[in-house]
């Protein structure tokens, strides 16, 4: 796992093609003070594009994010710059989209922690799960599948293997909405972010497993490998322990 990457031991993180041939996933981590700045992308568009449009999002995730920050911010402005963010990248996807780019897209789930708080922004159907002896938190997808699920139609198994699961509502480019969130996470928890190569393809028994592991490293390894056994697409997972 040469692109397993890992930061100051609290947070790891990998992005891979999985068992697909190319990989349109992307995802990033920062420390920034005494927080960091995380998130995992999935690019929509095909070969020619995907790649491109999931680059932009964390690329200028990061540029957009170091312009306006302050460590002097309270949670709720912190929320108000992601969400900012996200709109800003929004722009920068739909420019980009010219010739064989043309409709590309991207998700993208993002989340500042600090002090055991997460405030998470996230457009698409890549997710943010706290997770500790079940799961606590995460974010809502926005897809079709997620809006059957609202009006109770399925239940969270049947979502799972649903024929229209690969339909996202929302993205970077096309109909974009963002929604933010704030969650505590405790010192026996953990977050992840993942796209949904990852939580698609393994149940929460899984994510609730991956917690007896004691490094962020151990964590992302199980979790890759177990979604290796059933999943069709690339896989990005991003995990913070306290």
């Amino acid at each position: 796992m040469d692109n397993l990457t890992t930061l100051d031991g609290n947070v790891s993180g990998i992005t891979d093609a999985g068992n697909r041939d190319h990989n349109e996933d992307n995802c990033m981590m920062m420390k920034i003070d005494d927080a960091y700045l995380l998130a995992a992308a999935d690019g929509l568009g095909g070969h020619a594009a995907g790649d491109v449009a999931s680059g932009i999002a964390v690329m200028k995730l990061e540029e957009f994010f170091k312009e306006q920050y302050s460590e002097d911010m309270d949670d709720e402005q912190i929320k108000d710059l992601l969400c900012n963010c996200h709109e800003r990248i929004n722009d920068e996807v739909i420019q980009a989209s010219v010739g064989d780019k043309q409709g590309m897209g991207t998700t993208l789930v993002s989340a500042f922690v600090r002090s055991n708080k997460a405030i998470i922004a996230n457009t698409g159907d890549s997710r943010a799960t706290v997770v500790g002896t079940g799961i606590k938190f995460r974010t809502k997808d926005h897809s079709m599948v997620q809006r059957l699920l609202d009006r109770g139609m399925i239940d969270e198994e049947t979502a799972r293997y649903h024929p229209m699961s690969h339909i996202v509502t929302h993205s970077m480019g096309n109909q974009f909405n963002v929604d933010a969130y704030e969650t505590e996470i405790d010192e026996e928890e953990i977050l992840v972010l993942s796209s949904d190569g990852l939580h698609d393809h393994v149940g929460e028994s899984v994510l609730v497993e991956s917690v007896v592991s004691q490094k962020p490293s151990e964590i992302v390894k199980y979790l890759y490998e177990k979604s290796l056994e059933t999943t069709t697409d690339n896989v990005t997972i991003v995990v913070y322990k306290p």
